[in-house]
């Protein structure tokens, strides 16, 4: 670890991907409530539609928004502020804002206009009413695309600025306003003639999203006034900045859709299924739930690493380059292990505890912990995928995951093919593909990046990962001994409160050991966090007396 290195040169501390991992994970559990309570609200057929509606408009936000656009504009950013400054760098912020308010406007009006023929396309196997409803559903919510990738923007500019805590934040206000604005209008617009909420209250629900997504920008604004940023129109987009930008983003479009075109391309094949109603929600309940550790410390790590690489690749490739992704990706293994050995073993517990509610019923979580156990699985490789690839971005060499993505995306349609049309298998076969392909990708991105760096500590990565073994082996055994040999045999007969408690009392004595393990080991990721924690505990137990 290079411990001169200039404060903005560092690599990810401990300390900082605390703060940021705290506030995503605020923002996660919110929108855990929120999946759980739109779960136990609405039936098999309109969860499906809204899954399927809200997945085009999300696909292009991951795209876009949160992936290519942001990535891109954070590199160069980054760069033109350590290079000219902080008056050129917001020129360069008043020209892409209005470019992206532009272009993302003129996109939600496409999508409104052929969102029919688009559901009819990818859905043909769904009965007419569904299809018609779903394309409903996605006119309502395309505009969103618009109001996530102006906050995304946003978010890049407070975080190559150093401030990371309050966009970090921002997408807990998307949730809240998700909840209370589209449950509210939900209450408002259903008909009342049945147990959970119906037709009408799902559009409510749509056009709480929307609010969701201008409140997660709204809130970042008087942030970026006290940076000292004030929005003005630039039209003037024949600007060197702009063009590598755009530059940059059109092979990092396709090189961050594999993961999100696989998912959505999950969707295609699960309406071929013989199931009509209910795998497409299993899928993204499953989903969502990998998706909680890897946006806490998959999505932290890489928040406050990429910043920091793309000002260290001003010099070109060096050690302080490979030292800096090197060590995240050790600190997001580290984070990221225990959680998918805990999901894969404690996948039932936790999805009965949390959906077993109202209309998502108990063969459901049969299904659904089937689905998890393989996407905790691909939980690691996930997350070291969101720290690899926006690196090759940093360094101009973003072709090589455009091609690395072709490939994912060609060997996930040809393996979903065969075990749906061929093999005729179930929706669990389309989650162990979508886990095969994102091991494949990092391995290929590893492997590219390494060689283009001469190097990427990958000793030191496989002497971390060997290290945790053992608080690993630990982990399981709690776990499973937890659940196979207390829990599993007395869980049909627990209330919804002891179902709660004796798993988060598994899930306690699990990490404890885990923890208890590492940090006899004198593992270097636990030194961090257990430092971290007893400051931020001493600060407290100063400022209390």
């Amino acid at each position: 670890m290079n411990q001169h290195a200039p404060a903005d040169d560092r690599p990810a501390s401990a300390k900082t991907t605390g703060i940021v991992a705290l506030a995503v994970m605020s923002s996660r559990l919110l929108g855990l409530i929120r999946e759980v309570l739109f779960a136990a609200n609405f039936d098999g057929f309109l969860r499906d539609a809204f899954i399927a509606a809200f997945r085009i408009p999300n696909l292009l936000r991951d795209l876009f928004a949160e992936g290519a656009l942001s990535t891109a504009f954070i590199t160069v950013f980054s760069q033109k502020m350590k290079t000219d400054g902080d008056r050129s760098a917001w020129a360069l912020a008043h020209k892409i804002l209005t470019l992206a308010a532009v272009v993302m406007s003129a996109i939600s009006l496409l999508g409104i206009l052929i969102a029919r023929p688009v559901v009819g396309l990818l859905l043909d196997k769904w009965s007419p009413e569904k299809q018609e409803y779903t394309a409903r559903l996605t006119q309502v919510m395309f505009p969103f695309i618009l109001l996530v990738s102006l906050a995304a923007l946003v978010m890049g500019m407070l975080n190559a600025k150093k401030v990371f805590a309050v966009p970090a934040m921002a997408s807990s206000c998307f949730n809240i306003l998700s909840i209370a604005g589209g449950f509210g209008l939900a209450w408002i617009l259903d008909n009342h003639s049945t147990p959970g909420l119906d037709a009408n209250g799902m559009i409510g629900f749509a056009i709480g999203t929307l609010l969701g997504g201008l409140a997660q920008l709204l809130i970042q604004l008087p942030s970026l006034r006290r940076v000292g940023y004030r929005f003005r129109p630039d039209f003037a987009w024949r600007d060197p900045g702009v063009r590598r930008i755009l530059t940059l983003m059109v092979p990092s479009v396709i090189a961050g859709s594999a993961v999100q075109i696989n998912v959505f391309m999950n969707t295609g094949f699960a309406a071929h299924l013989p199931i009509e109603n209910g795998p497409t929600s299993w899928l993204n309940v499953a989903f969502r739930l990998m998706q909680l550790p890897l946006g806490v410390f998959g999505v932290a790590v890489a928040t406050v690493t990429i910043p920091v690489l793309s000002r260290v690749a001003t010099d070109g490739i060096s050690a302080k380059f490979r030292d800096i992704l090197g060590s995240g990706l050790r600190l997001v293994t580290f984070l990221t292990l225990p959680c998918a050995a805990g999901l894969f073993i404690l996948a039932h517990p936790v999805i009965s505890v949390l959906y077993e509610h109202g209309e998502f019923k108990a063969w459901e979580t049969v299904e659904t912990a089937a689905i998890l156990r393989w996407y905790s699985i691909g939980l690691v490789f996930y997350s070291c995928i969101k720290i690899i690839q926006p690196a090759f971005t940093t360094i101009d060499r973003n072709r090589i995951p455009m091609y690395i993505a072709f490939l994912s995306i060609a060997v996930n349609a040809g393996l979903n093919s065969i075990f749906v049309h061929v093999l005729h298998k179930d929706h669990v076969w389309l989650a162990v593909t979508t886990t095969a392909v994102a091991a494949l990708n990092f391995l290929l991105l590893y492997v590219a990046l390494a060689r283009i760096a001469g190097g990427l500590e990958t000793r030191k990565l496989l002497a971390a990962t060997a290290r945790l073994l053992v608080p690993l082996g630990g982990l399981s055994l709690v776990a499973w001994v937890a659940w196979h040999t207390v829990l599993e045999p007395r869980w049909p007969y627990f209330s919804t409160l002891a179902r709660t408690v004796s798993l988060g009392c598994a899930i306690t004595a699990a990490g404890t050991a885990f923890a208890m393990l590492a940090h006899v080991l004198h593992i270097d990721e636990a030194r961090q966090f257990s430092s971290m924690l007893e400051r931020r505990f001493n600060r407290r137990s100063r400022r209390s007396s």
